[in-house]
């Protein structure tokens, strides 16, 4: 079984306060992969913030408000709602939120839960594809976090976008020189 997990997928992320260079272009890939295989599963993480999260400038933090809970930003790209495959679209089983508490930087979703508590880590199997925003970032840490768990993970980087360029280059030199799987179509 194939699982592609998208990661951070949101509009903060695409046009918003931290939108990530290559987004559209990303998402296009995303959703046909989701198309051309209809026995994928598909789960996605969402950067879940409470106002006061201490990664935000205004808090001590280095980064823009971004994902606030409930509000537009956090939203998810809503070209998922209308994929053909009713089980690929986001929902509470297959939506795992992160970033949740104040005072930790929480980039993996590896520890992210869904609405029954499910743990992402724990939750997905068979040969992982892991994509989303941003590359050098969240799409990285969640990654490594697979496979530190030992989980099959490699990186699909058509559906991935980054927040600085030099830094994603840096992020790809240094998962090929750990040996992760770069999956360029």
């Amino acid at each position: 079984m194939k699982t592609l997990i998208i990661v951070d997928a949101q509009v903060d992320f695409i046009s918003g306060s931290l939108a990530c260079k290559g987004s559209d272009e990303a998402l296009k890939h995303l959703v046909e992969l989701i198309e051309s295989d209809p026995d994928m599963a598909v789960v996605y993480t969402a950067d879940w913030h409470s106002p006061t999260n201490g990664s935000f400038e205004k808090n001590g933090g280095i980064w823009p408000v971004h994902c606030v809970e409930n509000t537009e930003g956090a939203g998810l790209y809503q070209g998922f709602y209308t994929l053909s495959r009713e089980d690929a679209r986001p929902n509470d089983k297959n939506t795992f939120k992160k970033g949740r508490c104040d005072d930790v930087e929480e980039y993996s979703g590896c520890l992210g839960t869904n609405a029954a508590g499910d743990v992402l880590k724990d939750f997905v199997t068979g040969d992982i594809l892991v994509a989303g925003f941003a590359s050098e970032y969240c799409v990285r840490e969640t990654l490594l976090g697979l496979r530190e768990e030992g989980l099959n993970a490699a990186l699909y980087l058509p559906g991935v976008a980054y927040v600085d360029e030099k830094d994603h280059e840096k992020n790809l030199a240094d998962l090929k020189k750990r040996n992760i799987p770069i999956l360029e179509d």
